[in-house]
């Protein structure tokens, strides 16, 4: 059984979202920044950050220009902010090394900083039309419900393998890459599936029934982690034109001095906060200005 691409592309061509960074005139770059955007974060959030930036930097030599505390303000609060730390260092590689071109092959852009398997193949299809396979969780959910009959599964090394023997030949590749991608976002999805205006006739999980999924899917949490005391941490930072002191940063997270002090030290190991010479801390780059 497979996805028949037909029905998909006449589906995804009335129903597609209106996204920024899929409109005409959208260059490589942009779509590369989308992507690092995207990577566990909600296209809601996304889609003002982006259009802000890409107003703001529209190039990799211009966001390379940049320096590393206002690409820092820029991501906002889009989360996991060593994203936009790679992003910068990833504008630098192709500024300096490909003349401010973004690669077009799969394997120079695994080179990139940042840049992993899904995102490398995500640039290559979307930004330059390639046939090659794009797989993230909406798409491999996709498949495993509608060619495998279950409602979730792990990642597998056949993922690749099975998605590039449905893509169609030629022009198409791209649009059903796409296409089978905005399904699981928006029909297919992982906690209220919309069944009753899916456009695939042949379904091997509806069939069965809609069984449930082996083992429960577990919800990330976040209040109270690490990741919500690093965010506090950045957002004083950020809302500051200055290196700020101990006891400023401090009253971001009073609950946990232990964990505020852990995730402190994480954003210094990490190279996202720097501390100055006076022992205040600042955004990265911004603490060798606070001395001059």
């Amino acid at each position: 059984m497979s996805i028949e691409s037909g029905e998909l592309l006449r589906w995804y061509d009335r129903a597609k979202r209106d996204l920024p960074w899929r409109r005409p005139g959208v260059t490589p770059w942009q779509i590369l920044v989308s992507e690092f955007m995207l990577q566990q974060t909600p296209v809601a959030r996304v889609e003002p950050i982006w259009t802000d930036w890409i107003a703001r930097w529209p190039t990799p030599s211009a966001t390379a220009a940049a320096s590393a505390a206002d690409v820092l303000r820029a991501w906002g609060k889009l989360g996991y902010p060593r994203r936009a730390k790679r992003l910068h260092e990833c504008a630098g590689v192709i500024a300096s090394e490909y003349d401010g071109v973004v690669p077009s092959d799969v394997e120079t852009l695994l080179t990139l900083p940042g840049v992993g398997a899904y995102t490398a193949r995500a640039v290559a299809c979307f930004a330059y039309g390639q046939r090659v396979p794009v797989v993230d969780t909406n798409v491999r959910r996709v498949v495993v419900r509608a060619v495998h009959g279950i409602a979730d599964a792990p990642v597998s090394s056949r993922d690749l393998e099975e998605v590039a023997a449905m893509l169609p030949e030629g022009d198409e590749a791209p649009r059903f890459s796409v296409a089978l991608m905005e399904l699981g976002a928006t029909v297919c999805t992982a906690r209220s599936p919309k069944c009753g205006v899916c456009p695939l006739s042949v379904c091997a999980w509806r069939a069965a029934g809609q069984p449930a999924a082996a083992t429960a899917r577990r919800v990330q949490r976040y209040a109270g982690t690490d990741r919500q005391v690093r965010g506090r941490l950045l957002d004083v930072l950020r809302g500051s034109d200055s290196p700020v002191t101990r006891a400023e940063l401090d009253v971001a997270w009073l609950s946990d001095t232990a964990q505020r002090d852990r995730a402190l030290g994480s954003l210094l190991a990490d190279g996202l906060v720097e501390q100055t010479e006076d022992g205040r801390f600042a955004l990265a780059g911004e603490g060798d200005d606070a001395g001059r």
